[in-house]
């Protein structure tokens, strides 16, 4: 018989220690969630009310535009950021709007702000391709990010663009965030804005854009750079075309509308070419930040370029470089005002500004340094001198043309450009002295003291060896390059404007009036005769080793010049002359620079001091040594070239130095 005792009761099992676990982790992950949330709301309220109001983000654009005048008050480029016509909604063309949304974000009417469908579409394709290549942001964080944030591509930086974009459309409306990023969001070239964008790729204000053109500017912001008209028309009216179809699969426009929409038709506004006087601007740029310290509101910099002489510039030196070269000019007004400046054949092609950057070789155009501390120790343009070899540590110069000249004047040894006298003199008055002398006249690249030195074997820069001609033509003050006279806002406030300097004297008035005798043979009967306009001219030429540089540098009674021209990886150009193209260039350019103005002599003579000293003597307030050796000419004539510096023992002597000359020369 079977037992029919009562069976104790069944216990439930004991519940499993990962059912507990997921259990806790399921609430804790409720209650992070619902904090997540709170401090999402909290942080969306503080946004909110940190807002600007609206009226204050329209007077707020982005970033800073420079513009750019010449001494005629034209102006030369505008640089930075440009904006056009604020357009309301109102007046904004639906096919803007229409192409905007289509896009750049077909939800915009739907989303808070944030487009969770669209993250979660991002993240899946991401997820089969193996990176990110489908944007998730909406219209309202990329105006977020426009206007409050960078474009760093960081977490937080994303975090803080949800949170702004979630305040932005609590406080705004969806018109009011449409004209908002319509009137700001960045198209290329420079313009901010549909408004400025329409008038720099279209010609017309965009309050009649069509849908071609609605295409187009919608369809720059995902690269303006790759798909700007000015850069590309080709990939401009490519991408219009997605953007087109992209607004038919939307409903924005039917296909009938997209396939009236004639894209091969649609014409682009020309765009200004980018011509060489943005060398010159680059070059000023790169001053103004050390001039003021104001980076929102827009800026007017007056610069000393005149835009005739520039255009004249810029055509001497694409007449006269020979072909595979390239070529610079820098000109100064006396007082060292920056009149042109030519760094290179095409700007667009490269943007390396030769005449301010570049280290080159200067030839026989140094011999101004080597000559002015000759003048100063005594000797004159008429004394005699002797070309012949000469050898200095085993080192013997040749001349440019074969052979020996023997005895001639140091004007014509200049003239001629001969290399064994300028040799001479420099070892005369010590290889240093020359070395101090262009250190004085403000070449500050390194200078290679052998005596190779004295024939140019030292690097210079165009605008430095030019400024040292100006200071000759300046009758010995120092003419130091400067472009801008005065720098305002846009609301005219004064943030800069330039005092001349106290004058520094150089070189004592007879010395530049030497040198100019001399500089003015050189172009009259030697090496730069090239360079005549049928005016009072001076300058000297060089031509470095292989011709890989010619140079020219020269002045009429108010204008300095110089001209570069070589190639930028050094190599040998057979034709290259510092008397023939450097020369020719300069003459094409001085002639209209200068031309209209009556011719001016030159000034070539001013009596030295006669206090019965030496003409260094003179200068530098020394005694004259009667026992010692003179360095003036002989009866007969001619300079010894081999005789010590007179006037002063020489283990006495003050060091013919820079600072020695600036408390001689310009007495506190």
């Amino acid at each position: 018989m079977a037992d029919r005792s009562p069976r104790p009761a069944r216990r439930a099992p004991p519940r499993g220690g990962f059912a507990a676990f997921l259990a806790g982790t399921g609430k804790l992950v409720v209650a992070l969630v619902l904090l997540g949330l709170i401090a999402l709301g909290v942080s969306v309220v503080v946004a909110m009310q940190s807002l600007p109001t609206f009226d204050e983000l329209r007077k707020s654009p982005n970033g800073q535009s420079v513009e750019i005048r010449g001494a005629d008050n034209s102006v030369l480029v505008t640089l930075g950021p440009s904006y056009g016509e604020w357009l309301p909604y109102a007046r904004i063309p639906h096919t803007m709007t229409a192409a905007m949304i289509a896009v750049e974000d077909r939800r915009f009417y739907q989303h808070p702000g944030v487009d969770p469908i669209g993250i979660a579409r991002s993240l899946a394709v991401a997820g089969r391709a193996g990176r990110f290549t489908q944007g998730a942001s909406t219209i309202t964080q990329q105006l977020a990010r426009n206007v409050f944030l960078t474009s760093n591509r960081t977490f937080g930086r994303k975090v803080r663009e949800a949170v702004l974009a979630l305040a932005i459309e609590r406080r705004f409306t969806k018109e009011a965030i449409l004209e908002l990023y319509l009137n700001r969001v960045y198209f290329g070239g420079g313009a901010y804005g549909i408004d400025a964008a329409s008038r720099k790729f279209f010609g017309h204000p965009a309050a009649t854009l069509s849908l071609p053109e609605a295409a187009i500017i919608a369809g720059l912001v995902k690269a303006p750079s790759r798909y700007a008209p000015s850069a590309d028309p080709i990939a401009a009216r490519d991408r219009a075309a997605t953007v087109i179809q992209t607004m038919v699969e939307s409903g924005s426009i039917t296909r009938g509308e997209a396939a009236a929409a004639n894209l091969d038709g649609l014409r682009f506004a020309p765009q200004a070419r980018q011509s060489g006087v943005r060398y010159f601007t680059d070059y000023v740029l790169a001053q103004v930040e050390d001039l003021t310290d104001e980076t929102v509101e827009p800026l007017s910099v007056q610069t000393t370029l005149d835009p005739a002489g520039q255009r004249a510039a810029e055509a001497a030196i694409a007449a006269e470089a020979p072909a595979g070269t390239q070529g610079a000019l820098v000109a100064l007004a006396h007082d060292g005002a920056v009149k042109a400046m030519v760094g290179g054949r095409d700007y667009v092609t490269s943007n390396y500004n030769r005449a301010v950057a570049a280290r080159r070789q200067p030839g026989s155009s140094w011999k101004l340094f080597d000559y002015v501390a000759a003048i100063e120790d005594g000797v004159n343009p008429d004394d005699q001198v002797v070309d012949a070899p000469i050898t200095i540590d085993g080192w013997s110069p040749k001349n440019f043309t074969p052979g020996f000249a023997g005895p001639m004047t140091v004007r014509e040894a200049f003239a001629r450009s001969v290399n064994t006298v300028a040799v001479r003199l420099a070892q005369r008055v010590g290889f240093d002295t020359v070395a101090d002398v262009a250190r004085r006249f403000g070449i500050t690249t390194p200078i290679d003291r052998r005596p190779a030195m004295a024939l140019g074997a030292s690097d210079v820069t165009l605008i430095e060896l030019t400024a040292a001609y100006a200071a000759i033509a300046n009758q010995g003050v120092e003419a130091r390059p400067y472009a801008i006279t005065r720098i305002t806002t846009g609301s005219g406030r004064v943030l800069y404007t330039r005092e001349p300097p106290d004058p520094r004297v150089l070189v004592a008035p007879y010395v530049a009036a030497k040198m100019t005798d001399l500089m003015k043979a050189a172009v009259e009967t030697g090496t730069g005769r090239n360079a005549q306009i049928g005016r009072p001219l001076a300058g000297k030429t060089g031509t470095t080793s292989s011709n890989k540089d010619g140079w020219f540098v020269g002045f009429t009674s108010g204008m300095t010049a110089g001209v570069w021209m070589g190639r930028d990886d050094s190599k040998p150009v057979p034709v290259l002359q510092g008397g023939r193209a450097p020369a020719r260039a300069f003459a094409a350019y001085m002639a209209r620079a200068v031309g209209g103005t009556p011719p001016a002599p030159l000034t070539t003579e001013v009596a030295s001091p006669d206090l019965g000293l030496e003409p260094d003597d003179q200068v530098y307030g020394l005694a004259p040594d009667p026992a010692a050796p003179g360095v003036q000419p002989d009866r007969s004539g001619e300079v010894d070239l081999n005789a010590p510096r007179g006037g002063r023992p020489a283990g006495d002597a003050p060091r013919l130095d820079d600072k020695w000359l600036d408390e001689t020369l310009n007495p506190r």
